[in-house]
C-alpha cells in the first residue's frame, strides 16, 4: 500500500481514538446539562470538564482546587480545598491503547509500519495539545506538559509495540524481518527464545488480569447488598445515580487490576494505613462510594490459595514454551523415516537395497545411473534443547510478567482526595515482586523439568536406541548388517545383472553371495536366460519381534 494512504488511515485512527474518548465523556455531561439545568447554564463549561475527565482517564493527574463559595455551601474544611486527583478510570486508557495497537498492526500489514506509527502518534499528540490548551479550567488543572505527553505515550507505545510484534511475526522483508531471520537462525534453539518469552508473557498478563476481573466480579456480587445500601445512603436522584453508575463503569478495569493484586498476595489500599489482602484486611472509615462496598471487612487465610493461580499461569506459559522448543526436535518416528545420505548407517543401506531390488523387479529396467548404489538421507539428529535457552526463557517470562504487573498496578493506583484518601490502589513494587516470583516458580516447573513433553525423561529418550527391539551398537564397533540385508543384496545384484547395467563379476564383488549354511542350492536364471547352479540362496532368518 502507498505510504500516503497508510499515513491518511493512521491519521484517521488517531482522530477516532481521541474523538471517541472525548465524546464518551461529553455525552453524559450534555445529558446532565439538558436534564439537570434545563439548558439554562453555559454549555461552554462542559468542554473543559469533559477534557479534564478524559485526561484523568489517560493517566494525567489533576490538581483540584475547590472554590470558596462551594466550601461555604458544603461546610468542607478549607484545609481540604486543594488535593490531587490521580486514580484513573482505566477504561479510557484501555480504549486508547487497544485502538492504537490496532492501528499499528494495520500499518504493519500495509508494509509501512514506521510511517503509520509516526503519523498516528503525531496526529494524536496534536489533538491532545489542542484539548489541553482549550480545556484548561481553574477547578481541575493539569500541567501542560503532562496533559500533552502522557496521553500521547498511552497511544504511541501500544501502537509501536503492536507494529513491531506484527512485523516480527508476519513481515517478509524489512529491517525487523532481517533481524528476526538472523535471530531464528541461531543454533541450539536460541532463535526461538524472543518469541517464546513474548508469548509466555502475553499468556501470563492476560491470565492474571482475567483472574483479577473474575475476583472483582465475585466480590461485587457477594457484597451487592452493601453496594445498594451505599447507593441509598447517597440520597441522589435518578440523574445523579446514572452519573455515579457511569463513573463506576469507567473504573471497572481499575477494579480488575485491584483484583489481580489481591490474587497475587500484596493486595491494595483504600486509604493511608489500610490494606486489603488475602493475609488480612485492615481498613478504617472509607468513602461512601458504592463500588467500595465490595471491599471485604475481613478475609480468611484460605484465600492465600489464590496465589496458586499465578503459579498455574506460569506453568501454562512454561508448558507452551517447552512444547515449542521440543516441536523443533520432531517426533521420534518422523526422524527415523527421514532419508539418509550415502555412507550412512547399516539400516539406511539396508532400506536402500530393498528399494533398489523391488524397483528393479517391478520395472525390469536399469536406473538412470547404472550400477550406482541408491542411498537415501541419514536421519538428521534433532536439534539440541539446551538448559541455558530454557533458563533464559523462564527468567524472561518472569521478569516481563512482573514488569507488566508493576505497570498495571501503577496505573491503577493514585489519590482521590485529601488526607488519608491520598493512597488508593496497589503498590507497584510488591505486586511486581509477587507476580514475578509466582510466575518464575510455575514456569520453572515445566521449563526446567528433566522430563520431556511426552512424559519420559529427556536424556533417556534422546539416548534410546533407534529401533525398538534392536540392541544399541557401541560407538567403537562397526554397524552390523541386518540379517535380511544379504538376501535383498542378492536380489539387487540379480536385477542389475539381468538388466545388463552391471557385469556379473562386478555385481558379485559388490554383493557376494552369502555362505551356504546347509541350505539346498536353488537354481536361479542367469543374465542370458539360462539356469546356473552356482547361485544359491539360503533361508532368511527374520529377527524375533517379541
Amino acid at each position: 500500500m502507498h505510504r500516503l494512504i497508510v499515513a491518511l488511515l493512521a491519521s484517521v485512527d488517531a482522530v477516532i481514538a481521541a474523538a471517541v474518548g472525548l465524546a464518551v465523556t461529553l455525552a453524559p455531561l450534555t445529558l446532565l446539562w439538558v436534564l439537570g439545568f434545563g439548558g439554562g447554564a453555559d454549555w461552554g463549561v462542559l468542554w473543559p470538564s469533559a477534557v479534564s475527565v478524559w485526561q484523568l482517564g489517560n493517566l494525567v493527574p489533576l490538581s483540584i482546587t475547590l472554590p470558596p463559595d462551594y466550601l461555604a455551601a458544603t461546610g468542607i474544611d478549607a484545609g481540604a480545598a486543594s488535593f490531587v486527583l490521580s486514580l484513573a478510570p482505566l477504561a479510557f486508557a484501555g480504549f486508547t491503547a487497544i485502538f492504537a495497537a490496532r492501528s499499528g498492526a494495520r500499518a504493519s500489514h500495509a508494509d509501512a509500519w514506521l510511517t503509520g506509527v509516526l503519523t498516528s502518534s503525531a496526529v494524536f499528540a496534536l489533538l491532545t495539545t489542542g484539548a489541553a490548551l482549550t480545556g484548561a479550567n481553574d477547578v481541575a488543572r493539569a500541567e501542560t506538559w503532562q496533559a500533552i505527553l502522557v496521553p500521547t505515550l498511552v497511544f504511541a507505545l501500544p501502537a509501536l509495540v503492536a507494529a513491531v510484534v506484527t512485523e516480527w511475526s508476519e513481515a517478509g522483508s524489512g529491517a525487523i524481518a532481517r533481524l528476526r531471520d538472523r535471530v531464528e537462525a541461531a543454533p541450539h534453539g536460541w532463535g526461538e527464545v524472543p518469541a517464546l518469552v513474548a508469548r509466555g508473557t502475553a499468556v501470563v498478563v492476560v491470565g492474571v488480569v482475567g483472574i483479577g476481573a473474575a475476583v472483582a466480579a465475585v466480590a461485587l456480587f457477594a457484597r451487592a447488598g452493601q453496594i445498594v445500601a451505599l447507593f441509598q445512603a447517597g440520597d441522589v436522584d435518578p440523574i445523579g445515580a446514572t452519573v455515579i453508575t457511569l463513573v463506576q463503569l469507567a473504573y471497572v478495569p481499575t477494579l480488575a487490576v485491584w483484583g489481580m493484586s489481591f490474587v497475587a498476595g500484596p493486595g491494595f489500599a483504600v486509604g493511608t494505613g489500610t490494606a486489603v489482602s488475602p493475609a488480612g484486611t485492615q481498613v478504617g472509615v472509607i468513602p461512601g462510594l458504592p463500588a467500595l462496598g465490595a471491599v471485604p471487612e475481613s478475609t480468611t487465610s484460605w484465600l492465600l490459595l489464590l496465589a496458586l493461580l499465578p503459579i498455574a499461569l506460569g506453568a501454562l506459559a512454561g508448558w507452551i514454551a517447552r512444547s515449542r522448543l521440543l516441536h523443533a526436535r520432531g517426533s521420534f518416528r518422523e526422524r527415523m523415516l527421514q532419508p539418509a545420505p550415502a555412507g550412512g548407517p547399516a539400516s539406511s543401506r539396508f532400506d536402500a537395497g530393498k528399494t533398489a531390488a523391488l524397483s528393479g523387479l517391478l520395472s525390469g529396467a536399469p536406473s538412470e545411473e547404472p550400477g550406482a548404489e541408491a542411498h537415501v538421507d541419514e536421519p538428521v539428529e534433532a536439534p539440541e534443547d539446551p538448559i541455558a535457552a530454557r533458563l533464559v526463557v523462564t527468567a524472561g517470562i518472569a521478569l516481563l510478567s512482573g514488569g507488566a504487573a508493576a505497570l498495571l498496578a501503577w496505573a491503577a493506583s493514585g489519590s482521590i482526595g485529601p488526607g488519608r484518601l491520598a493512597e488508593f490502589g496497589p503498590d507497584a513494587g510488591p505486586v511486581a515482586l509477587a507476580v514475578g516470583l509466582e510466575v518464575l516458580l510455575g514456569a520453572a516447573i515445566l521449563l526446567l523439568s528433566p522430563r520431556s513433553a511426552g512424559g519420559g525423561n529427556s536424556a533417556a529418550q534422546d539416548s534410546a536406541p533407534a529401533t525398538a527391539g534392536v540392541e544399541p551398537v557401541a560407538d567403537d564397533e562397526p554397524n552390523p548388517e541386518p540379517p535380511e540385508a544379504a538376501a535383498f543384496a542378492a536380489v539387487a545384484a540379480f536385477t542389475a545383472r539381468r538388466s545388463g547395467a552391471v557385469p556379473a563379476e562386478d555385481a558379485e564383488e559388490r554383493h557376494p553371495s552369502p555362505p551356504v549354511r546347509g541350505a539346498r542350492p536353488t537354481p536361479l536364471p542367469d543374465a542370458a536366460g539360462g539356469v546356473t547352479s552356482e547361485a544359491t540362496t539360503e533361508p532368511i532368518e527374520l529377527p524375533r519381534l517379541d
